[in-house]
């Protein structure tokens, strides 16, 4: 189960700048308006060979009438909810405020593991300012610069550190079993795919979107199937829903995603491809996880002829895109319509993921692909692909082509390498990696 760091604080103290800095990408939008970030809050962070996930919790606040702290309030909380651990945001140049002394309150009394980090200090002069944080009571405070990533080093040493350690031996007795997770945008039927899955209304089904903090592995034992159906636990009282729907269905996700060996996105026939279903899709992909799509709902859909099933398929395909090697299965959870099918082709993923080719094979028909459109080459120079194996023990497949000049390998050829494999052999839903190494 990966862990998970969410960053919290007010408006504007350079949260999405942070994140940005430590997953080295510039996808959450940085804006001087409070609230522009939305769906770009999720990330990987390698630091010294740890992996850990990160969540930018600003982006889920909606620029709605009500004060910020309200709004804060939620956020915090469901922070405190989900994440291992939390990074506590404030503003170097402007000093303790009364809505960091309030968040600083809600955090002390969680029992999380906290840092204080006091951003902004873009010169030496900021720095003094800093101490004054010790007052918030959660002890040092790490000065950084998010723009500049002065101090962010130092500050990843400390997170690395407080992160709980991992229980392996659970994560051992679930390995061996082929894990799956049913995830999508709230209302899209996933509980009641499981409920008919498992002939049993274990997770009730209702209009609220739900709650979590682990993944709940459900074990699926009976037709001839064994695997764990990963879910993400508890039903929320309503009071406590409304805005943040969308933010829960999305760290949901995360969990469940990165739990699973294969992911079954569903999606709502009648609302078609929504904006969060690609944000779903992107989590899916990053974590490198098997995908089977399930169009859910379709006995409430008028027109089902096969032009229609095609349009859609090319619908998905093309938002979905360039990973388009991947099942797509049209049902309905409530009528049980082909929802078996569903689950033969999550197995049939996850044996597709498991799949390993005789490096025989691979060269004698890898290195005749290369012969037939060889890579182009560069000032003069010509790569030479010589020899091609599989990486053992893997999560993915994993594709090794030895050669003399790895760094002038483009992406489109990459691509085109790709697209030979999965022509030749069945990699369906999985995706795969190819790497150029120096021979």
């Amino acid at each position: 189960m990966g862990q998970l760091v969410a960053i919290v604080g007010r408006p504007n103290v350079g949260k999405s700048t942070l994140f940005n800095r430590l997953t080295q990408s510039r996808t959450a939008i940085v804006d001087d308006t409070a609230g522009t970030t939305r769906d770009r809050q999720y990330g990987k962070v390698d630091w010294n060979g740890k992996e850990f996930s990160i969540v930018d919790t600003g982006g889920w606040v909606v620029n709605s009438d009500d004060i910020f702290e309200s709004e804060i309030n939620r956020q915090v909380n469901l922070a405190i909810e989900q994440a291992d651990e939390i990074l506590f945001v404030v503003d170097a140049m402007n000093g303790v405020t009364d809505l960091d002394d309030h968040v600083a309150e809600i955090l002390r009394k969680s029992r999380k593991p906290v840092t204080l980090v006091a951003n902004k200090v873009d010169s030496n002069d900021w720095l003094y300012n800093v101490p004054e944080f010790y007052a918030l009571g959660l002890g040092e405070p790490f000065p950084i610069s998010a723009v500049s990533g002065f101090g962010t080093g130092d500050l990843l040493d400390e997170v690395v550190k407080k992160l709980p350690e991992k229980d392996d031996s659970e994560e051992d007795a679930l390995e061996a079993i082929p894990k799956f997770a049913i995830v999508g945008r709230p209302n899209a039927g996933k509980s009641s795919l499981i409920n008919a899955f498992i002939g049993e209304d274990r997770h009730i089904v209702t209009d609220i979107a739900g709650t979590t903090r682990d993944s709940i592995y459900t074990r699926y034992n009976k037709f001839g199937f064994d695997f764990y159906l990963v879910d993400t636990a508890g039903i929320r009282k309503k009071t406590k829903v409304n805005e943040d729907i969308e933010y829960y269905s999305v760290i949901r996700s995360i969990r469940a995603i990165e739990a699973a060996d294969v992911c079954i996105l569903m999606i709502d026939a009648t609302r078609g491809i929504e904006a969060q279903d690609g944000a779903i899709f992107s989590l899916i992909q990053r974590n490198k996880k098997g995908l089977v799509v399930c169009v859910n709902k379709w006995d409430l859909v008028e027109d089902k002829s096969t032009e229609a099933i095609k349009t859609f398929e090319a619908a998905i395909r093309e938002r979905f895109a360039p990973f388009t090697d991947f099942p797509i299965i049209f049902g309905s959870a409530l009528t049980k319509q082909r929802i078996f099918k569903v689950l033969e082709t999550a197995v049939e993923v996850y044996k597709n993921r498991e799949r390993v080719i005789p490096t025989s094979q691979l060269n004698t028909y890898l290195l005749e692909a290369i012969a037939a459109y060889p890579p182009p080459a560069n000032k003069g120079k010509y790569v030479k692909i010589k020899y091609i194996t599989m990486l053992k023990g893997a999560k993915i497949p994993t594709f090794i082509f030895f050669c003399n000049l790895p760094q002038w390998v483009k992406e489109p050829y990459r691509r085109y390498l790709e697209n030979k494999i999965r022509e030749h052999w069945d990699f369906h839903g999985t995706p795969i990696n190819v790497f150029m190494r120096e021979k």
